[in-house]
């Protein structure tokens, strides 16, 4: 009983510490909501584009899921062929 309790513990203290982030993932982060609030206003200023705000928030999770390590973030989606 005592090993399940232990185990229990830490394996929720690692579960814990997973979830943290690392000052670089804040800082993507922090970078990433920046782009993103910029985009907002340039649009409502109607400075830009809906399509230049939709690239600008595609640019912003670029960088938060390549901070967060994120795999999918840097491959692209092949089209299968049709016949």
């Amino acid at each position: 009983m005592k090993k399940l309790i232990a185990f229990a513990s830490a394996a929720a203290l690692g579960l814990g510490l997973a979830a943290c982030d690392s000052p670089a993932e804040e800082n993507a982060e922090e970078q990433a909501e920046s782009i993103e609030d910029q985009a907002d206003t340039l649009e409502d200023q109607d400075a830009i584009t809906d399509d230049q705000e939709a690239m600008m928030n595609e640019q912003a999770d670029a960088i938060e899921d390549s901070a967060e390590g994120d795999t999918d973030a840097m491959t692209q989606e092949v089209e299968e062929p049709t016949m």
